[in-house]
Parts: structure tokens; C-alpha cells; sequence
């Protein structure tokens, strides 16, 4: 990877979150990967898209990996005794509603930033959870997250190289993924104490993640110069041109379906329906693995 998992690391000072005391928060915040996870659904779109061999027999393993890491949270969640809920709408957003519209989008946004993003906090459950099963599941499943971010990295550097223009729309994109992060941080801190041992943190923290963000963006290319040289009105610029790209980008794509295609996209996918899924509303630990309730 671009940066180092010293770099993405932040220091909690040896706060721990409680299985027992912030079971809410703890709920919620599984949740949210959860859904993240599931929309690893996402690699069958792009793996018809892959430039090359190599490229679509990574997908084919990130899409088994993502679906084993829905199961690792399911079983993280079983053994705490957390319920499966809806994910919040900035999480949705940000995993699902800023779906790229091109490849080079995808692994910018999706692979490189958006999972960079998502390494950043399952480093810091890793070092705050007091609960060691859990931590050990999530210490597996981070080596395979690495991979797909510095895919995602490797994969930006070369659609920028053969397409200069692209660093423009990159950088609009991200600054609203960006933005998506600072308003889902938000939500978080209004609705803990503000004294909450680990919590207390989360404002610091997400200066720090858009910190790692803005330099992995650096790293690869798409950003030339610190975001604070870059004025209000230049990146509002940026958003809406990169915005404008896509739009007409879309409307020429769906002008070109036949009309008897478009009730298509009205149908559910699994990112609708996997709370009320047999899979997910059945799960249960493997044989001889205690729940919370046992330990």
C-alpha cells in the first residue's frame, strides 16, 4: 500500500470499547460494516469491466472475500448479541450511492479511498475492542482489505497515467466521499457522550482519516498540492464539474438502453434485501463457538 499501517494507525491512548458498556455502539457500528460488506455484490458489475486477465481474477477473489467477511461479521455480531439492523444513510451513500460510473471511478473511490477509508477504522476496532474473538477475526480479515486497497491504488495510478484528464474528476469525487465521512462522523459524536472513553477521540480521528485520505490521493497522483491550497470555490469547482461528467455520462448511457430494459433498474439487490435474508435473520455459530452470554 500507499501508506503504512503505522501511518493509518491513530492512538487511542489505550481506550477499549466494552462488549457490555457500549453494546449500542457497538451494534450500530457493526452494522454499518456489515452493509459494507455486502456490497462487495458490487465485483460481479466491475468484473465485466476489468481491463485485463489479471485484474477480473482479482475481483473473482475479492467477491469471495467480501462474502466472507459478511459471515465474519455476522459472527462477530452472534457472539456479542448484536441484531442485524439498516445501516445508516451516509453509509449507504458513501458504499452504494457513489458507485462508480467507469472503472477508473471504482478503484478511486471504491477500492483505493473507500476501503482505505474502511481499513483506517477496522485498525481501530482492532486496537479498541476488549473482546478477543472478535479481534482476532477482524486481524484475518484486514490483510485481505489491504490487498483490495492497494489494488485500488495500483489500478488509479494507471488510468490516470493513460488518461491525464481523470485526475480532475477523481479529486470532485473524493472530496464528496470526504465530505460523506465528515457528516457520518458527525452523527456518531451527537449521539455518544461526550466523555465516552474511545469516542472522546472521534474528532481527532477523522481529521486524521481524511488526513491519510488527502496523502494516499497525493501518493497516487490525483492531487498535486495540500488541500488547504486549494480554495473553497476551486473545489466546489471540482465537485461540480466532476458531477456534470458523470451526468452527462449516465443520460447518455441510459438514452442508449431499449426501453423495455428500464424496468431493471427498479429491482432489488441483495444490498435491499439481506436483513430480511434466510442467511442473515438464520445465522448461527459454528459448532462448540460460545456467544457472548457463554464467555
Amino acid at each position: 500500500m500507499l501508506l503504512t499501517r503505522e501511518e493509518m494507525t491513530f492512538d487511542f491512548g489505550g481506550a477499549k470499547l466494552d462488549p457490555a458498556r457500549d453494546r449500542d455502539l457497538l451494534e450500530w457500528m457493526f452494522n454499518q460494516f456489515l452493509y459494507g460488506e455486502v456490497t462487495g455484490i458490487q465485483c460481479g458489475h466491475w468484473l465485466y469491466d476489468a481491463p485485463d486477465l489479471e485484474a477480473a481474477k482479482f475481483l473473482a477473489r475479492q467477491s469471495l472475500e467480501e462474502m466472507q467477511h459478511v459471515d465474519n461479521f455476522l459472527r462477530i455480531m452472534t457472539m456479542i448479541g448484536l441484531r442485524p439492523q439498516p445501516a445508516h444513510p451516509a453509509v449507504r451513500f458513501l458504499a452504494t450511492g457513489m458507485m462508480g460510473s467507469s472503472w477508473a471511478e471504482h478503484v478511486a473511490l471504491e477500492m483505493a479511498q473507500g476501503e482505505g477509508f474502511v481499513l483506517q477504522a477496522f485498525y481501530a476496532v482492532i486496537d479498541t475492542l476488549d473482546h478477543k474473538p472478535s479481534v482476532d477475526i477482524l486481524k484475518r480479515a484486514v490483510k485481505q482489505e489491504e490487498r483490495h486497497v492497494e489494488f485500488g491504488e495500483q489500478q488509479t495510478m494507471k488510468a490516470i497515467e493513460n488518461r491525464p484528464w481523470l485526475r480532475r474528476r477523481l479529486l470532485g469525487l473524493s472530496l464528496v466521499s470526504m465530505w460523506g465521512v465528515r457528516r457520518l462522523a458527525s452523527y456518531i459524536h451527537k449521539k455518544v457522550p461526550a466523555d465516552h472513553v474511545v469516542l472522546k477521540h472521534l474528532p481527532a480521528f477523522l481529521e486524521h482519516a481524511n488526513r491519510c485520505a488527502e496523502l494516499r490521493l497525493r501518493r497516487i497522483g490525483v492531487l498535486d498540492r495540500p488541500l488547504a491550497e486549494v480554495s473553497g470555490a476551486k473545489r466546489a469547482a471540482l465537485v461540480a464539474e466532476a458531477y456534470g461528467g458523470k451526468l452527462v455520462g449516465g443520460l447518455g448511457s441510459l438514452l442508449a438502453l431499449p426501453l423495455k430494459l428500464l424496468p431493471w433498474f427498479k429491482r432489488k439487490r441483495v444490498t435491499d434485501t439481506y436483513l430480511a435474508d434466510p442467511h442473515v435473520t438464520g445465522y448461527q455459530l459454528p459448532a462448540g463457538e460460545p456467544a457472548q452470554s457463554e464467555l
